[in-house]
């Protein structure tokens, strides 16, 4: 299997994030990439396809705000790296804002994510990496992975928060849409609800979202997420939410797979996007469910038995001690 990944999406490294309360070191760390790296054979360096396929996904402003807002804050005066910490939750509309602060709120949801110096280089590289990845599938690979860091599942069309400022999964499952393929499925199966990614493909029909996940009344992202979300307008029934407990194990994570990969054979696409997240080990230090490494390539067997054209997309996993050897397993099972 192919595997695309370029050094400069290390460069996001943000120094800490507003976790419980308090500033706490960044989870989301440059060792994450490398840690895969390490058991990966070999990985290609994506070709540089340009802004298209972000802007195909992410609207323009927010593309403009994410080239510039780690330097506005320093022409601001300020150390460190910008954080958002005020939102426009009631009365949201456009508006033409200059000062950096009132830019971060207006483009995120959350403050877990800074915008390190290095972001938008990464970033960029990280869509990059998932295009390449979507372009050889598109062109005969059956199965292709892109290493993807910082994860995307959680970027909406114009806001970044959880980790992700580009929606990689997105970017890719419209890479497929514009080079023709009529339908295109995403299954995330990330610990986490992939809330950006169902928010893009909210009213589209020509894009099936997936997601087996911990259940937002108990975890992040809380507010989306929930059995009854389904999609909008007409993209009614193209989404599919099946939550779990915490402390799932395998039993529990495959039997929602089986659902999920049912009705994605039902909606019959000519390409999958999966969203991995390794954060469903037992061992993750922000979540909860009981995977086993074995467990994902059984998981990744079913998935492999659907036979469609696979493109996988790196999102989340925290225990960078073994991160690796649990992308190893899914990798084998496909």
């Amino acid at each position: 299997m192919r595997a695309f990944f370029d050094p400069r999406q290390l460069r996001h490294a943000p120094v800490a994030e507003l976790h419980n309360g308090a500033f706490t070191a960044y989870q989301e760390t440059p060792d994450r990439a490398e840690s895969i790296l390490r058991v990966i054979a070999q990985t290609e360096r994506p070709a540089d396809r340009g802004e298209a396929p972000i802007l195909a996904v992410h609207s323009a402003d927010y593309v403009d705000f994410l080239k510039s807002a780690h330097a506005l804050w320093r022409e601001a005066g300020r150390d460190g790296d910008p954080i958002p910490y005020a939102w426009p939750i009631v009365g949201r509309r456009p508006l033409r804002l200059n000062r950096i602060d009132a830019l971060l709120g207006q483009f995120s949801f959350d403050a877990t994510t800074p915008i390190a110096e290095g972001t938008w280089d990464a970033v960029y590289w990280n869509a990059q990496t998932a295009v390449a990845a979507a372009d050889a599938v598109l062109t005969g690979e059956r199965a292709a992975f892109a290493l993807c860091r910082p994860p995307g599942h959680h970027s909406g069309a114009d806001y970044f928060g959880g980790y992700c400022h580009l929606n990689v999964a997105a970017i890719a499952a419209q890479r497929a849409r514009d080079a023709g393929v009529k339908r295109v499925a995403i299954l995330d199966i990330d610990y986490h609800h992939g809330n950006g990614t169902q928010d893009i493909f909210w009213e589209r029909g020509d894009v099936f979202y997936a997601s087996v996940h911990a259940d937002p009344a108990t975890d992040y992202p809380f507010y989306w997420g929930h059995a009854d979300e389904i999609g909008g307008g007409p993209g009614e029934g193209a989404t599919l939410n099946l939550p779990l407990a915490r402390g799932a194990r395998l039993a529990e994570f495959r039997a929602a797979q089986a659902r999920a990969l049912a009705a994605i054979r039902a909606f019959d696409p000519g390409l999958l996007v999966v969203s991995f997240g390794a954060d469903t080990f037992e061992g993750d230090p922000i979540s909860y469910f009981q995977l086993t490494t074995e467990d994902y390539r059984t998981l990744a067997g079913d998935i492999a038995a659907v036979g469609l054209p696979t493109v996988i997309v790196q999102e989340g996993g925290y225990a960078t001690a073994a991160l690796g050897s649990n992308v190893r397993s899914f990798l084998s099972g496909l």
